[in-house]
């Protein structure tokens, strides 16, 4: 049975066709001619065709009938309709088959035929046509100098391009053919799947192809190598990121892995940085030339698939001796060297160290000279393993000039490497020892430079022994970073060290740093002036009275820790910082028992605890319990308060400086107080020696007698009563005499005719040392003593 289909809106379905017999009268007609014409077939067939034109013609009109041609003919309604129609005789049977097809559709359809015909013979623009299937239709593509892969007839996109390629591309195909929006001059790289095997960019323009009766028929894609303007591109951003995201750093090894990252993947599969351990170090490397040992360094490596591979040379291993061949003379002169891989592995022969620098699927190497001021600083090197392309000229200009901009942030860094480690070397050395022990006081402190790139501080701590085994604690911050801050804070520290030998209170010996502070900004520049400025906090313990006095110049209170209990801050009356001047210092006093930990630090590490001080000192309440549980040391305690970063650097430095007084021995102070009388004098000596005598101390009693009775004879003569004597009683003996009298003794060479003046000068030589200080009223001058065996 037969059956008819609908058309299928094919290049046929327009056409009108009539079939005539040998004398030209119409004995067929079909539905598209009754369209075009507008003629039923009752009105045709069985008449002439000459009947149909709109000029007649005579005589047989088969013979008029041309094999093809124009011709105006008449339509139902009396109007005109042009046709373009082709005539062919049916063999064996002397009848004519006419298909006609209106002019303006017949010029239409020639003239985009010629188009595709054209599109098709040239070889600057790739030509596409797909069916909705998406397979491949006719395409100059393949057949013709144009890039790209090959396109068999028949062919999908996923049998001739790599998967992550032929997906992406797809994918906008068929929303063109789904949606019918075209799109123009999409850029799609293509990396073909199959030999042979090439990477380029094709600029993308795709329309979706319809029949007469608009329904998709498929794609049809316009394609331009846009390849060299892609390497262009990725060149131009490749600069752009490197110059962006390499030298950010002052830190070595991390403008190393800079570079390593701003290579991979883009511009290869594999990157190394390789630097000569003199630059790790801050100093300059040594100047070689030719093989052998050059005392690099891998400091930096990225792979662009996966982990580092594990033949190659890892992160942190020491590169081999190299052989002197022609490319290493050549890097270390400085230039770029592009080999593929087979050339390199026969250029060295076995050398073992090639094998270690050359990946087992690399197919193409590039290594450039890290070069700055001069001096070569080590080599950054690439391998391509999955893109195909192997490195060219442009690649290879490329490589220098991101080489060239990162040698100078390579050196950068390392210059600062070497600053930063001179001035933590001199801040150590004006630091003073970390850890001391006295008879009544143990004290940690620790100092940490800031991480993260960050220039040296000025932060610093100091623990003096003081006279009557009385300590005085300091911790500090100067304003700024740097050398010029770690000066300033020497300076300081020695004025401290000498305002502490005159046994000043703490809010005098403040009152003095904020003087020295104020001088030392007068002289630097007056841009710098505002630059000139410090906090200091000053603490001094007295184990007698089990009391310590404090005062601040604009640094965070202190924290205490009291034996079983919680640590709190000191409600110490803060002053203004150092150098600011016209505002007086005030002391707080406190009771700090043995077993006490005091902890005194810069504002450094309290950014670790995100400027909570109550959070600080909770935290130190729990380190505190854990480390007495554990026995451990108050450095372990140190440590633990400084390490509550997490691994997290920080811009600032820190300095932490705990204290832990110890009780002294029971009976160890003993102490009278005497009127302003000469018979006080030989009161004073029997309390003494008897004082002794009860200690075993009895080969101290002469030096005691004569030291108490120089003094208390002095007090009574120049200074008046009350006066006080106080024996103290550890590895040392002190003596103490105490008069209302602010006039400070002085020790002076007396004459051969002289009656007086040589009391203080045997105090003197019978002593380790004497001094005076002080007090809200009055001085108390001491005298220190060995213990006789």
């Amino acid at each position: 049975m037969n059956e008819r289909t609908a058309p299928d809106g094919g290049p046929l379905a327009e056409a009108a066709a009539a079939l005539l017999d040998r004398r030209g009268v119409v004995i067929g007609w079909s539905t598209a001619a009754e369209d075009l014409l507008e003629r039923p077939a009752a009105q045709v067939l069985g008449r002439s065709v000459v009947r149909l034109m709109a000029e007649p013609h005579g005589g047989d009109a088969a013979a008029l009938l041309p094999y093809g041609g124009r011709v105006e003919l008449l339509g139902g309604s009396g109007r005109t309709v042009s046709v373009r129609y082709q005539a062919a005789p049916l063999e064996g049977t002397g009848q004519i088959l006419v298909l006609a097809l209106a002019a303006d559709r017949a010029a239409e359809r020639e003239r985009a035929e010629a188009l595709t015909w054209a599109l098709l013979r040239q070889d600057r623009i790739g030509l596409v046509l797909r069916d909705t299937d998406l397979k491949v239709v006719r395409t100059n593509v393949g057949n013709s100098p144009f890039p790209g892969p090959t396109l068999p007839a028949g062919s999908r996109l996923s049998e001739v391009m790599s998967p992550p390629d032929a997906a992406a591309t797809e994918a906008d195909l068929r929303r063109v053919l789904k949606t019918g929006d075209s799109f123009a001059a999409h850029e799609h790289r293509v990396r073909s799947a199959q030999a042979p095997y090439g990477d380029w960019a094709l600029s993308v323009s795709a329309v979706r192809t319809e029949d007469m009766q608009g329904r998709p028929t498929g794609v049809a894609v316009l394609l331009t190598d846009a390849t060299e303007h892609w390497h262009a591109r990725r060149r131009a951003e490749l600069h752009h990121r490197a110059a962006v995201s390499i030298g950010g750093t002052l830190d070595v090894g991390r403008t190393a892995q800079e570079i390593a990252d701003a290579l991979v993947p883009d511009f290869a599969d594999l990157a190394w940085v390789d630097l000569a351990d003199a630059v790790l170090t801050g100093d300059e490397p040594p100047k070689t030339f030719g093989g052998g040992d050059l005392h690099l360094r891998r400091v930096a490596v990225r792979s662009g698939k996966g982990p580092w591979p594990p033949e190659l040379v890892q992160p942190g291993e020491p590169i081999p001796p190299l052989p002197d061949l022609p490319m290493v003379r050549a890097l270390q002169a400085g230039r770029t060297i592009v080999v593929d891989r087979d050339t390199l592995l026969r250029g060295a022969g076995d050398s073992a160290h090639i094998h270690r620098a050359a990946p087992d699927d690399g197919h193409s190497f590039a290594v450039a000279p890290l070069f700055a001021r001069g001096l070569l600083l080590g080599v950054v090197a690439v391998w391509r393993t999955e893109q195909p392309g192997p490195f060219d000229d442009e690649d290879a200009a490329v490589l220098t000039q991101v080489a060239a901009h990162s040698a100078l942030g390579v050196d950068n860094a390392r210059r600062y490497t070497r600053e930063h480690r001179a001035a933590v070397a001199l801040q150590w050395r004006l630091l003073p020892q970390a850890s001391t022990s006295t008879r009544v006081m143990e004290t940690a402190g620790l100092y940490e430079p800031a991480a993260g790139g960050a220039e040296i501080g000025g932060d610093w701590f100091d623990a003096i022994e003081l006279p009557s085994l009385r300590t005085a604690l300091f911790v500090g911050d100067v304003v700024g970073h740097g050398l010029h801050a770690t000066a300033t804070m020497g300076r300081l520290r020695t004025a401290v060290q000498t305002l502490a030998d005159l046994e000043l209170s703490p809010d005098e010996l403040l009152t003095h740093l904020d003087g020295l502070v104020a001088r030392l900004a007068g002289e630097a520049e007056p841009a710098q002036r505002d630059m000139i400025g410090a906090t200091c906090l000053v603490a001094v313990h007295d184990p007698v009275t089990a009391r310590c006095t404090m005062a601040a110049a604009g640094h965070p209170p202190p924290l205490m820790a009291v034996p079983d209990g919680v640590a709190q801050p000191v409600g110490v009356r803060p002053g203004p910082p150092l150098g600011v001047g016209g505002l007086p210092f005030e002391t707080t006093t406190v009771d700090m028992p043995a077993g006490s930990v005091l902890a005194l630090y810069t504002d450094g590490l309290l950014q670790r605890y995100g400027a909570d001080i109550d959070r600080f000192a909770g935290h130190l309440t729990e380190r505190l319990g854990r480390v007495r549980q554990a026995g451990q040391e108050l450095p372990s305690l140190a440590q633990g308060l400084m390490a509550v970063s997490g691994g997290r650097p920080f811009r600032d430095d820190a300095a932490l400086l705990l204290a832990c007084p110890s009780p002294l021995a029971q009976d160890a102070v003993a102490s009278w107080e005497f009127p302003a009388d000469p018979a006080a004098v030989a009161s004073a000596r029997q309390a003494a020696t008897s004082k002794l005598a009860e200690w075993g101390l009895d080969d101290n009693s002469f030096v005691t007698e004569l030291v108490v009775s120089e003094l208390v004879t002095n007090a009574v003569r120049y200074a008046g009563g009350p006066v006080g004597l106080r024996l103290i009683r550890d590895d040392v003996l002190f003596c103490e005499v105490t008069d209302p009298s602010n006039t400070q003794p002085r020790m002076r060479r007396a004459r051969t005719s002289d009656e007086g003046g040589r009391g203080l000068f045997l105090v003197a030589q019978l002593s380790r040392r004497w001094g005076s200080r002080y007090g809200p009223s009055g001085k108390t001058i001491w005298v220190e003593q060995d213990l006789s065996a």
